[in-house]
């Protein structure tokens, strides 16, 4: 297992409507500075030569695209909802150029929604060109690896019939990683599970609310750590902003950043400017290393 360093890139840091919001005309949504442009919240991580995506939302494609990501060797999801999973159709495309199924990680309740919102791609027999999936379901508790998706099996194409499964190359070796999961809640009242995920010295969160010391134990050491924050009030499924800062004292990291920001906080300027040393707002495209 690699216990190493870690690259993030921040692909987005929206909220679920993003920023500019549809229709709004304030200060942050008019804003020209590129940093307060931001698509729903995802982060691509580079760990123990592996290549893995934290959630897939609805501007997944355009995510893709912006970053040049060609490999993906897996997708772990937070949660369920649908800025965080609303781009899983768009995932055929690795399909397509990697010849591969896509190596998803997630709670069982994730693939039960994944199962209802697209049944399409769990259906027997499958609808030539449906996504190609390996869905891994992840205890929350517990460390996972994670491994090269040059080990899968391949996906031969049958024009009218679809993908085929081949056997894996036999003499592939794997080169996990392990990956540490950090339960929160997006609710006040523990309602609904999330998953955050520390890998090596960075860890990301979002989309919390309550967090249990227990879980906090899990993050001593790291460097880096994010977290949500879509207002400075109090809000029933995410982080204030002093709720957040207070986790942030909490992890002690040498670098703490704001993600899932939603137009109800200042520009991003403004919104820098006021806070901590150590702490800072993050913004698409933006990497840690």
């Amino acid at each position: 297992m690699d216990s190493g360093r870690a690259r993030l890139t921040f692909l987005g840091t929206g909220t679920s409507q993003g920023i500019p919001m549809i229709g709004c005309h304030c200060s942050v949504c008019v804003s020209d500075d590129p940093r307060d442009k931001r698509l729903r919240s995802s982060a691509l991580v580079e760990y123990g030569g592996l290549s893995i995506l934290v959630d897939a939302g609805p501007d997944f494609r355009v995510q893709m695209l912006r970053a040049g990501v060609s490999h993906l060797d897996a997708i772990l999801l937070t949660h369920n909802h649908k800025d965080h999973t609303g781009g899983m159709d768009d995932t055929r495309s690795f399909n397509l150029v990697e010849h591969r199924p896509v190596n998803i990680f997630c709670e069982k309740y994730v693939l039960e929604s994944l199962k209802r919102e697209y049944a399409y791609a769990f259906a027997e027999p499958r609808y030539p060109g449906a996504p190609e999936w390996n869905v891994h379901v992840i205890d929350g508790n517990r460390p996972f690896a994670v491994s090269s998706n040059a080990c899968d099996e391949l996906l031969v194409w049958e024009s009218g019939r679809g993908y085929r499964r081949c056997s894996p190359d036999s003499s592939c070796s794997p080169h996990p990683v392990e990956i540490i999961p950090i339960r929160g809640w997006h609710h006040k009242q523990k309602m609904l599970s999330v998953l955050g995920y520390r890998f090596g010295n960075v860890a990301y969160l979002t989309d919390m609310n309550n967090i249990d010391d227990s879980e906090i134990g899990k993050l001593k050491g790291v460097e880096y750590v994010t977290i949500n924050c879509v207002r400075r009030t109090p809000h029933f499924s995410h982080f204030s902003l002093e709720e957040a800062l207070g986790f942030f004292r909490k992890v002690g990291a040498r670098e703490s950043y704001i993600t899932h920001i939603s137009h109800l906080l200042p520009v991003h300027a403004d919104f820098e400017r006021g806070l901590p040393a150590g702490v800072h707002v993050a913004y698409d495209g933006l990497v840690l290393e």
